[in-house]
């Protein structure tokens, strides 16, 4: 099999295509990439060592995709990955990358008839409806009700069924459209496509900023003694956010692969669920649990454009299609993370610390 991985040098790509590459190593795995996020550089020898292909291009140019060879599945991992694009940054930046660029991924997957697995995002819900449902705050958290007038949401998380009107962000939005014009290439091109809405995926080997990469900063800021910022909804730090290990989705990715008219034209919601959950302030508690150290963390009350108060993936839907669920724990994630900053500290400090 020939694996083809659009966003191969990022942090979810390049993990998905050593962990195949590791299972699988007769595979042919194939990463592209154009190498623009800082520390997406560090992959290239990983490759090498394990005899992955790396192609430097970029997904917005068609003529850099049309010499690829023939292959078998295309996992489109690519992205402007920060829900502030297109808010602090040019929009014509979020739509090229993340629309015209999926159109381009699906343009080849057409024409090599292969089956087409896109990564999409959470963000695709929107803000203003998500902000509505009713809560509760406890010591450390907020929390969803079971009592909403909204379908779709419960205290267990968003199914597939929360309704998508009104706005979602720019990032969000060109990641709807991407999967709206997914259905089409399905229906029109008889194109085997399957989308995953995931929200917070971490774990090793990703560059986390402050508006992509929560969990690997919060480590990274703990591990390095550096400061950190609560910021919006009163500086409390009791935003919450489910998170998914990169080995979990791996083995979700790993089905999908392989079972590719089982899957054909579904769409799930793919996330930690409550079980694998934080909140900032619980997040603190865990790296200094793991990290043995202590940090200042300044309050900002006011909270910034597409944020949220709560996320969480009800993920029922694909657990009973496929007997999938998440198995690493909150605590287990930290620990790994904080693991493999110890094993690269001097690689990595010039980015991360």
């Amino acid at each position: 099999m020939h694996i083809l991985i659009t966003g191969g040098a990022g942090f979810v790509g390049s993990n998905l295509a050593v962990q195949f590459k590791t299972k699988y190593p007769q595979y042919t795995i194939t990463c592209l990439d154009n190498l623009k996020r800082r520390g997406s550089e560090l992959n290239l020898p990983r490759f090498r060592e394990m005899g992955i292909q790396f192609i430097h291009a970029d997904i917005r140019n068609p003529e850099d995709l049309a010499t690829i060879e023939h292959f078998d599945c295309l996992i489109d991992a690519s992205a402007e990955p920060s829900v502030l694009a297109g808010i602090t940054s040019p929009v014509a930046q979020v739509v090229n990358n993340n629309l015209m660029g999926t159109v381009n991924c699906l343009e080849l997957a057409k024409k090599h008839q292969a089956a087409f697995i896109f990564l999409s995002t959470s963000r695709v819900y929107p803000i203003q409806t998500l902000e509505q449902l009713n809560f509760t705050e406890t010591e450390t958290r907020f929390e969803w009700s079971d009592d909403q007038s909204i379908v779709g949401v419960s205290s267990k998380g968003v199914t597939e069924d929360f309704p998508l009107e009104s706005s979602r962000s720019f990032y969000g939005a060109t990641k709807l459209a991407s999967e709206l014009l997914i259905q089409e290439y399905h229906a029109l091109a008889n194109l085997k496509t399957i989308i995953n809405r995931c929200g917070v995926i971490t774990g090793p080997w990703q560059m986390g900023k402050v508006d992509q990469g929560v969990v690997v900063l919060w480590v990274a800021r703990h591990f390095w003694k550096k400061s950190l910022k609560y910021i919006g909804y009163g500086g409390l730090g009791k935003q919450v956010r489910d998170m998914l290990h990169i080995q979990d989705l791996f083995e979700l990715i790993d089905l999908q692969v392989h079972q590719p008219d089982t899957w054909n034209g579904k769409m799930f919601n793919v996330g930690g669920g409550r079980p694998i959950s934080f909140s900032l302030k619980e997040l603190t508690q865990l790296c200094e649990e793991v990290t043995g150290n202590q940090i200042e963390i300044d309050q900002e009350p006011i909270t910034r454009p597409a944020d949220l108060r709560i996320y969480l993936t009800d993920h029922s839907k694909i657990t009973n299609f496929a007997s999938w669920h998440p198995k690493i724990t909150p605590l287990e994630i930290i620990s790994d993370v904080f693991e493999w900053l110890q094993a690269n500290e001097d690689q990595l400090k010039p980015i991360l610390g």
